[in-house]
């Protein structure tokens, strides 16, 4: 358990504040001011997998069965009333619930899936831990429309109320319009529409006409110009409105009625499914958070190997940086990142005492753990590096700040000796105290033997303790004591700056004087204190100092061998997915080779002795080194002109230029029937005469105009299949992916028109089923639209 005197004092309330303000609806933003830590270790692990397995879930496209939960009516108070006897919902509350419930089986319905039980166990536990309200569901679908009012379809008494409305207003129109017609009314009336008051048809008359007919005056404007009167002949007709507006209205409390009942029926359901879309917004709210600060669940580990936060930062102070950085109008400028803390005590260790200067980073280092340890107890993820772990805490115990209190008549002193003889006989091996400068508020010596005293009680439970101390007297307990470690906060040397740095098994030179220089203290009472401090024969902070100045060498040196070991890490897996990706296409090229011998020996067009002959050429080709990549020897071409005939150093192939385009430094070539534009510096001269490079008409190679258009470095192949069976199409696509492939493109464009669409449709059918498709879709709109479709090749 953790005290709401201890969760204040860590600022947890600010964590879950700043995670319902990433929530998309009011109920998840409920359950995240609800959190809190969880009772055992069990429930931590289970929402820490619940966490990994819901990032897993929401990483999936919408087209691949993904979902995207978006914000989604508050039905909480609804259902909690709806067994109330008398209560009657009108259409907004059921049209809220039908929102929520349409929400809630689509996502169900992604949770749900085949792979769900090796990828997200726990996520399809938390949807089907109870059963969706399915008949309810398909009831508000049915009677409740998307703008909220009651569909005509809800029940046959209904549609049959309202189609006579419909009925008698067409019937009405044509009364009026044929009176008006045949007394010749037009020039009285302000509009040539009819229209309702007191729900009763009226006309819009003008004033001076209103002694002209005989009638009742229902209403006037606002300027009195126009009165809204109803013609004797319209009587009869509204009396039966009336009637007809009377059984709409039974016939809709009816539906409401129906409505509620099947609500009462399902009402478990219903509020399993508003649990299960405020679950999953909270999830989606902690990978948010997580995103923040690069964040991520700390599992937790046996008690006996440990605390080990690697790469930590103070959660709000982490968030703080964030919010600075995104702020470019800020006072300050921005704020300095946040630096990572690693808080490591090894198995065996229970204590870690904290020396050094002041604003030198101690108390926001009890605070980053006793933070991270409550957001890990409560399922959130923390700003720490992989590698982390933390041991089950059942109880854990700060004493921060300033703790006294004038109405009570206690100290800060008295208050923490209070608090701690209260939380004393609860804690065992699974506790965590945070004592800050504990004992500072009495006589220096006789707080600094209490706090030994306590520390040595807390060892003797096997308690973990983190305790931030100036007491001389703790810094050599810390390096002497069994079970307890110490650690010093770093300065610079030279300038005197905090580094932010824990730096372990060794103590630091509280720095009392050069952080009152620092801040404007007069230097005369400094020289006196630096007087009486060599008086007292307590100066040791030369030697502290030199040990605080190697400390920092040190740290320096780590993160610099840090730094070239990511390197090295990173250099090895790009050599390893060079040579992996090398590996893949020598294998595919082998085989493809190695098949087309096979298939020429069967077919008689190789003998046994050329095949085994073929093969071996093979083998030593694969064995020789791989040459370096060589230029064409075939001069440059300085001009290009349309019938010139070129040689294509991409494709190896003869072609003729057709089209020349200067500003782009591309031509467009035809290599035997086939079109495309190649920049000028792929395109050598053939080597042949003059004569041979006449144009001549290009050959078809097949029923379809095959042609190249695209940009100067990544052209792309157009296929055009207007015209053609779908069939006959489908070969056609089926032969034309085969020579991109072959060719070495990545992106090519089918044209199929646009027509009815059933040809656009079997093409993409065979797409998808296509292996060396990666993707497609259809082509924007200035370049086709739903004409064409796009095509990338794997």
């Amino acid at each position: 358990m953790i005290h709401s005197r201890t969760l204040h004092a860590l600022e947890f309330p600010q964590i879950t504040e700043h995670l319902a303000g990433l929530c998309l609806s009011p109920a998840g933003r409920e359950r995240a001011l609800e959190l809190r830590p969880l009772e055992d270790a069990a429930a931590v692990t289970h929402a820490a997998r619940l966490y990994d397995e819901s990032a897993v879930w929401a990483a999936r496209p919408t087209g691949e069965g993904g979902f995207a939960l978006g914000s989604f009516p508050d039905v909480g108070a609804f259902l909690r009333v709806a067994e109330k006897p008398g209560l009657q919902p009108d259409t907004d509350a059921f049209w809220a619930l039908r929102e929520m419930l349409r929400l809630a089986r689509a996502a169900h319905a992604s949770i749900a899936l085949p792979e769900a039980e090796d990828q997200w166990p726990h996520l399809l536990a938390l949807a089907q831990e109870t059963p969706l309200p399915v008949q309810l569901t398909a009831a508000l679908l049915r009677c409740i429309s998307d703008d909220g009012l009651i569909r005509d379809e809800s029940s046959p008494e209904l549609f049959q109320v309202r189609s006579e409305l419909r009925r008698l207003h067409q019937n009405c129109m044509r009364r009026v319009k044929d009176y008006a017609m045949q007394y010749n009314m037009l020039a009285w009336l302000q509009d040539e529409f009819m229209t309702l008051s007191s729900d009763r048809y009226v006309l819009p008359l003008k004033a001076n006409f209103k002694g002209r007919m005989q009638g009742i005056i229902h209403d006037w404007s606002q300027t009195g110009e126009t009165c809204y009167f109803e013609p004797m002949f319209l009587v009869e007709i509204n009396n039966r409105l009336q009637e007809l507006k009377r059984e709409e209205r039974e016939e809709e409390h009816k539906v409401l009625a129906y409505l509620r009942g099947l609500l009462l029926a399902e009402l478990p359901g219903a509020r399993a499914a508003l649990e299960l879309l405020a679950q999953l917004d909270v999830l989606q709210a902690k990978r948010r958070l997580a995103a923040e600060y690069d964040g991520r669940c700390v599992p937790l580990s046996p008690v006996e190997e440990g605390v080990c936060l690697l790469e930590t930062r103070h959660p709000l102070l982490a968030l703080a940086s964030l919010r600075q950085r995104r702020d470019e109008h800020g006072r300050n400028g921005g704020l300095q990142q946040v630096r990572p803390l690693d808080i490591v005590l090894r198995p065996g260790e229970r204590a870690l005492i904290i020396t050094g200067g002041n604003a030198g980073g101690k108390t926001v280092c009890l605070k980053t753990l006793g933070l991270c340890v409550a957001m890990t107890l409560s399922g959130l993820p923390v700003p720490a590096a992989a590698g982390s772990h933390l041991p089950w805490f059942g109880r854990v115990d700060a004493f921060i700040g300033d703790e006294q209190s004038l109405e009570d008549n206690v100290s800060t002193f008295t208050a923490q000796i209070r608090h701690l003889a209260k939380a004393w006989k609860h804690l065992d091996s699974t506790g965590l105290v945070l004592l800050d400068e504990f004992g500072a508020g009495t006589d220096p010596a006789q707080g600094a033997a209490l706090a030994q005293g306590v520390l040595d009680g807390l060892l003797d439970k096997r308690t973990f303790v983190l305790a931030a101390t100036h007491f001389p007297a703790l810094k050599t307990y810390a390096l002497s004591r069994e079970g307890a470690r110490a650690a010093s906060v770093l300065f610079d040397p030279q300038s005197k700056k905090p580094l932010f740095k824990l730096a372990y098994d060794q103590v630091g030179a509280s720095q009392a004087l050069d952080v009152a220089r620092e801040h404007g203290l007069p230097e005369s009472i400094l020289r006196r204190a630096e007087h009486y401090l060599l008086q007292d024969g307590q100066d040791t902070s030369a030697l502290l100092g030199r040990l605080n100045a190697l400390a920092a060498e040190r740290e320096q040196e780590i993160a610099r061998l840090r730094q070239e070991q990511e390197k090295a890490r990173r250099d090895i897996q790009a050599m390893r997915e060079k040579t992996e990706k090398e590996r893949l296409r020598l294998h595919d090229e082998v085989r493809a080779k190695a098949g087309e011998l096979m298939r020429a020996w069967k077919e008689g067009r190789a003998t046994h002795k050329q095949a085994l002959k073929e093969m071996s050429r093979l083998r030593a080709g694969l064995a020789a080194p791989v040459a370096r990549e060589e230029t064409s020897v075939l001069p440059q071409i300085e001009h290009f002109a349309p019938g010139q005939q070129v040689f294509h150093t991409v494709f190896n192939k003869r072609g003729v230029v057709t089209d020349v385009d200067e500003r782009r430094k591309r031509v467009r070539v035809d290599l035997n029937g086939v079109s495309l534009w190649a920049a000028m510096k792929d395109v050598r001269q053939s080597g042949q005469s003059a004569q041979a490079a006449a144009p001549r008409a290009p050959q078809r190679v097949s029923p379809v105009k095959a042609a190249i258009a695209a940009s100067d470095d990544a052209p792309a192949l157009r296929l055009d299949l207007r015209g053609m069976r779908a069939d006959q199409a489908q070969a056609e696509v089926e032969r034309f992916l085969d020579k991109a492939l072959l060719s070495g493109f990545s992106e090519v464009e089918i044209v199929h028109g646009r027509g009815t669409g059933a040809l656009r449709r079997q093409i993409h059918d065979f797409l998808r089923s296509f292996p060396a498709v990666a993707r497609f879709a259809t082509a924007p709109e200035d370049r086709g639209g739903d004409g064409m479709t796009i095509v990338n090749l794997r």
